[in-house]
């Protein structure tokens, strides 16, 4: 699978290659689709949301830029395995633990929540990762700013609470359109006063749903 991303140019980086080899994918999916984890595909994770697709999580890290150290925000937790591979990146074994950053995760469904502590315990990532349950288009203010914050749903247009949860010179990545048309952004905050924002990819992504997302599953079909 890793081989593949990197060929067709969705892994450019060393340590993303060293952060997808690391991570286990077929234990963040369940048991009855194990054997298509390492396809280039998204996944069903039940309650009608998904795994995304490798080379999707691949090319949100790249465009997201994490190093060691960072303080990371993920909206939209699912099974965790995402959260487990930025977790690599900005808290890699081998460093010591004062340098580690860290990823607090929020999911709205506490079932997935749950599915996805238990696999994050079972592969060793508890530590790095925080799962939190709540609206995650209200951000995580507990712990902000963030140097990254990730969206892994697709919003009809930026929520303010994650831009002003955003570090000046932090980076946000988001889906942003309705059901059947959504494209990948990469969003920085210049200043308290100025965003910047860059349409990359077009994309496919369950609707981010909450106060300041979309209402329902159903409102964007």
């Amino acid at each position: 699978m890793v081989e593949k991303l990197i060929r067709e140019g969705y892994i450019k980086s060393e340590k993303v290659k060293q952060a997808m080899l690391r991570v286990p994918r077929h234990l963040f999916v369940p048991e009855d689709v194990r054997r298509l984890a390492y396809e280039d595909t998204p996944l069903p994770i039940g309650f009608g949301q998904t795994i995304s697709a490798p080379h999707m999580v691949a090319l949100m890290c790249e465009l997201a830029d994490l190093d060691t150290g960072m303080k990371v925000l993920e909206v939209g937790t699912g099974s965790g395995y995402h959260a487990a591979v930025m977790a690599e990146i900005v808290a890699p074994e081998g460093v010591e633990k004062e340098r580690w950053g860290h990823v607090f995760t929020v999911e709205r469904i506490s079932e997935l929540a749950e599915f996805a502590r238990r696999n994050l315990t079972t592969t060793g990532y508890s530590g790095r990762v925080t799962v939190v349950v709540g609206d995650g288009t209200k951000g995580y203010a507990e712990r902000s700013p963030y140097d990254r914050i990730v969206v892994t749903a697709a919003a009809p247009s930026i929520p303010k609470p994650l831009i002003d949860q955003l570090k000046v010179g932090g980076k946000l990545i988001i889906p942003i359109g309705d059901r059947f048309l959504q494209y990948l952004y990469v969003v920085e905050k210049r200043s308290d006063q100025e965003v910047s924002s860059e349409a990359i990819i077009p994309c496919l992504f369950v609707p981010l749903v909450g106060e300041y997302g979309w209402k329902n599953s159903l409102e964007v079909l």
